[in-house]
């Protein structure tokens, strides 16, 4: 992502904050019926056979399992269409909310979206469709029922309670762009009231905001990229109203409240690692659309348990990564502490003892003219005037051969070598006594003296600025050997949460050497027990 990020752009709804109206959510739970308890529990054991190996693959397995739950937390009669209509049922719960907003905002003509992935509509939704309106006399009525999908079910339920059949529209009708664009503008203007599609159909380039106000999420999508289309056609710009509804729909005991529950967990990844708010290093593949044999165990029996363990799940990755982090860190400081600093603090005052020597050897040999010039050796030729000597230092570079460095005299004290830097291009003279000191060279006759004195008088500043940083390094010394005495600040809620992820692992029985799910009472008893007999084990 760091090196996606220097092409890339991120900007997300929460960067933009762009004016789309206050979106309400409303989670609206549905009891299941005794017939979907008890194939919740049948999925149960299918997944034990294919896990003991009783069964072939190409006969059952587990992402047929996992559709087949999918199936059954929708509507039980996705399992079986000659299965009862359950009267409080996910889809009649759903008619009924979206038969009262209809009526709420009848004046207003304001629109909803209803989304569902699965068991989309086998034949047109129009008047004409043969599952749901009949020719009777030249006169169009509701059908004898006869379930064929949730689409056309949801579309019969309405006109059931009164709503106008040319008011709902399923997107897999407009199968074309140009009936797209048709249907669209209808929805916009509110002569279709209600429209129902997948993910796929109506997901983007669906624009209908205007008069949106409510949208309903039948069942749950895989993917997290899926919801957030969804939400993204109501909580978008040009939407006349301030506040809008969104409205997911679950079936408790069954597999909707653990997939919406992996597809937050798939999305949180997704946005730390696309915003950088957390050190998370990993992400798990969010295209996986079967669950474990463990999961729909936990799930058939209906424990509670199996929530809290997907968090800590997400909470002890995110404190081990932490911790690692930490500790990397430490590990870095006690290898400063080791060698690093030591190092430092002698390299520091060597160099110290160095710059006052070279302070005091250029006190004693700097011994000023009237010119406020001290007199400069080149070549055994001694120069008093400033002048001749800036002439002869331009003229060495005028005649040098190589750009390796030669000895050409001594100034103030200190032994001049002349080189040439290859990588600067330019001459370079290197005063040397204790330390080296390195002076540029320009044109200018007089600049070059000028340069040599000032970088001499400039060493006391040097010495100034190493006492300084010999002081802060010390004390960074001090700093990094209490630090590595520290602890991770987060260890004991680190251990507190793997142990208690490890009972529910026992709990929820996560250990692949048993096939049974344990009773949680039991369990703890017998935990209780032992821990009395022998507490060291």
């Amino acid at each position: 992502m760091s090196l996606f990020k220097e092409v890339a752009d991120i900007q997300t709804a929460e960067m933009l904050k762009l004016p789309v109206p206050k979106a309400n959510y409303h989670n609206i739970a549905v009891k299941p019926s005794e017939m979907q308890k008890e194939m919740v529990e049948e999925l149960s054991n299918r997944a034990e056979q294919i896990r003991n190996k009783m069964v072939d693959e190409s006969t059952d397995n587990m992402l047929k399992i996992t559709n087949d739950g999918r199936k059954l937390a929708l509507d039980q009669r996705l399992i079986n269409n000659m299965l009862d209509d359950f009267k409080s049922s996910k889809v009649a719960t759903c008619a009924e909310n979206i038969y009262k907003i209809w009526e709420e905002n009848k004046n207003e003509k304001l629109t909803q979206l209803v989304f569902c992935d699965l068991s989309t509509p086998k034949a047109l939704g129009n008047e004409e469709n043969p599952f749901v309106m009949e020719n009777v006399n030249g006169v169009w009525n509701l059908k004898e029922h006869q379930f064929t999908d949730v689409y056309t079910d949801l579309k019969r339920k309405l006109i059931q309670k009164g709503v106008p059949a040319e008011d709902i529209e399923f997107i897999h009708n407009a199968d074309s762009e140009t009936k797209k664009k048709e249907l669209f503008t209808k929805v916009r203007k509110g002569e279709i009231r209600i429209l129902m599609g997948s993910t796929l159909k109506m997901g983007a380039g669906t624009n209908v905001q205007d008069k949106l106000i409510a949208l309903h999420d039948l069942d749950c999508p895989w993917r997290p990229s899926d919801l957030t289309q969804r939400s993204g056609r109501i909580i978008r710009q040009g939407n006349q109203n301030s506040e809008v509804n969104i409205y997911r729909y679950v079936t408790e005991g069954t597999f909707d409240a653990y997939l919406y529950q992996l597809v937050e967990n798939k999305q949180r990844f997704i946005s730390q690692i696309m915003t950088s708010k957390s050190p998370v290093r990993s992400a798990e593949d969010i295209d996986e659309a079967s669950l474990s044999y463990a999961e729909i165990k936990a799930l058939a029996a209906g424990n509670p348990l199996i929530i809290e363990k997907t968090e800590l799940d997400i909470a002890v990755s995110k404190l081990k990564l932490l911790k690692q982090s930490y500790l990397s860190e430490i590990y870095d400081i006690q290898s400063k502490v080791i060698k690093y600093y030591p190092n430092e603090i002698n390299r520091l005052e060597n160099r110290i003892k160095g710059l006052q020597d070279d302070i005091e050897h250029s006190k004693e040999y700097t011994k000023l003219n009237s010119d406020k010039f001290s007199p400069m050796t080149i070549n055994d030729t001694i120069y008093t005037e400033k002048t001749e000597a800036g002439k002869e230092i331009l003229n060495l570079c005028k005649n040098m051969k190589s750009p390796a460095p030669i000895s050409i005299g001594n100034y103030r004290g200190f032994n001049m070598e002349l080189y040439f830097d290859t990588v600067a291009r330019d001459f370079k003279i290197s005063l040397k006594n204790n330390l080296s000191h390195t002076v540029a060279l320009g044109e200018d006759v007089y600049g070059n003296i000028t340069r040599l004195d000032n970088v001499i008088d400039g060493i006391e500043k040097q010495l100034d600025k190493s006492k300084e940083l010999l002081e802060d390094t010390k004390q960074q010394y001090e700093n990094a050997k209490q630090e590595c005495n520290k602890t991770f600040p987060q260890e004991k809620e680190l251990n507190e949460k793997s142990k208690r992820l490890e009972e529910l692992n026992v709990l929820l029985n996560m250990n692949e050497k048993t096939s049974e799910i344990l009773d949680c009472d039991d369990i703890e008893k017998e935990v209780s027990q032992d821990y009395e007999k022998e507490p060291s084990r």
